[in-house]
This record gives structure tokens, sequence and C-alpha cells, in this order.
């Protein structure tokens, strides 16, 4: 197995915690949608927060961290429908492409209470066995209608990194190369990034992250670009776009 960072996180021996992040160039799998039996030689693993961890591996735990799954939007709305965006006239700012409500982080106040929640499900991707967190859709506030900012995501990152390295977790960066080196001065460790090989951006992740980056690509062309760019110094894979098992029939993955 490649060799791994092992980083301390504290102010003293007392209380440092350790964390570890993914091995370099390792062998990945996106299993997101599906949790499967991972191809052989499989090294690190990303796998849904309700999911368990496979075992043996590097398992890095997905957490839709500023928008709310598609199956959970109910139980937003019925237990905190304040922390859900809506725009003037009250109505909920939604991503069309997923379904997915956008969950309001504008304010000092309103992060602290997304982040508890979330943090509450980090705590559950340590108590499972993950070694890693990924926070997904930082962006969000370019589909807010104006009503996010960049530094409104950076400031509720800085709620959620410190509280997954205490936890004995690393924290990935997911997508936007937006945020520059601002994320992982706000305690990122990381990159996890969807198609950076198809719009030219690999290179934008490995200047804040070195070959700390994951990347997945959707399409044969756009994976055979990564590879052939940056298959030698970090992880790339082909997956379908819904990330299914095998045996959905839309199945596919790759690696180099």
């Amino acid at each position: 197995m490649a060799a791994m960072a092992v980083i301390s996180f504290g102010i003293g021996p007392a209380d440092a915690a350790t964390y570890t992040l993914p091995p370099v160039n390792a062998k990945f799998d996106y299993q997101i949608g599906s949790p499967y039996t991972p191809p052989s030689g499989v090294q690190v693993v990303s796998r849904d927060r309700t999911a368990t961890p496979a075992a043996g591996l590097y398992n890095i735990c997905y957490v839709n961290a500023f928008q709310t799954q598609p199956d959970e939007i109910s139980w937003w709305q019925a237990n905190h429908d304040d922390l859900l965006l809506k725009d003037a006239s009250g109505e909920y700012v939604v991503d069309g492409d997923w379904g997915e409500n956008l969950l309001d982080v504008s304010t000092a106040a309103k992060r602290n209470a997304v982040a508890a929640i979330v943090n509450g499900w980090i705590d559950g991707c340590a108590a499972r066995g993950f070694k890693a967190v990924e926070p997904d859709n930082i962006d969000s506030y370019e589909r807010s209608d104006g009503l996010l900012t960049k530094a409104n995501a950076i400031a509720y990152l800085k709620l959620l990194a410190p509280h997954a390295h205490d936890k004995g977790l690393a924290i990935a960066q997911k997508n936007t190369t937006d945020l520059g080196t601002a994320g992982k001065n706000a305690g990122l460790d990381f990159a996890v990034a969807e198609e950076c090989g198809r719009y030219n951006e690999c290179g934008d992740y490995t200047a804040v992250y070195g070959n700390n980056v994951i990347d997945i690509e959707y399409t044969r062309n756009a994976f055979t670009k990564a590879c052939n760019s940056k298959g030698s110094s970090i992880s790339i894979v082909l997956r379908d776009v819904l990330v299914t098992a095998p045996g959905s029939g839309t199945y596919k993955y790759d690696a180099c």
C-alpha cells in the first residue's frame, strides 16, 4: 500500500488527535451510490455516511454537508425548516440538477446550527470506522441566487474541519477550484474532485494539495485524458454518473 501521511492535531500531547490522509496515488473506488465488494487492488473507497466501511481499506465518509439528500428533505422541513435556504418570497432554493434543498449557512448562528447537525454525522462516520470525511456541495453558494457567498462556505468549513480532526478524521475539499488555498487554510487536508480531467482542473487541486488528490471521471475520454496527464501521481477512477453497483446495467469502473 502507498504511504499514508499521519498528522497530529492539538495544542499538546494530552489533547492531540491523530488522523491519517489517504495513501497517494492509490487505487480508488467511488461507492457513494451503493456499497459493494471493491474491485481487486482497491486501497481507498468512499461510501455514504449510512454505509458500513469496507473492511481493511481506507474509507472516506460521504456527507452532503451543504445541501439535503433528496430523501431527507421532509426531515429537514419537519425539524429544521429554518435552516433551509429560502428566497425573498419564502420559496426554497433548490439545486435543480439533483433535487436537493440548499442549507442556509448565511449567518454565524445558522452556520453553528447546521454544523451541530452535520458534526453529529461526522461523529457517526468516526464511530463506524471511517478514516476521513468528504463534505459535498461546498460550491452550493454558486447555486444560491446570490443568497450565499464563498466566505459563508469557508466560515462553515472552519466549524467542520476541526471537529473532524478532533474525531481522528481527515477532511476533504470536495470539488470547486474557486476556493484556491482558502480550503486548506480552513483546515481541509486533501481533495476529492469530480471530472477535473474533463475540465482541465486537476492541476488546480494539486497546486494546493500536492498529490493528495482523488479524481472521479464519468466518461472514457476524460478518464483517458486524466490518466495520461496525472495518472502517475494522483488517484483516478472512471465511474458511472449514478455511481451504481455491479449488475445495475449502468455500472462502470476503471482505474489507472
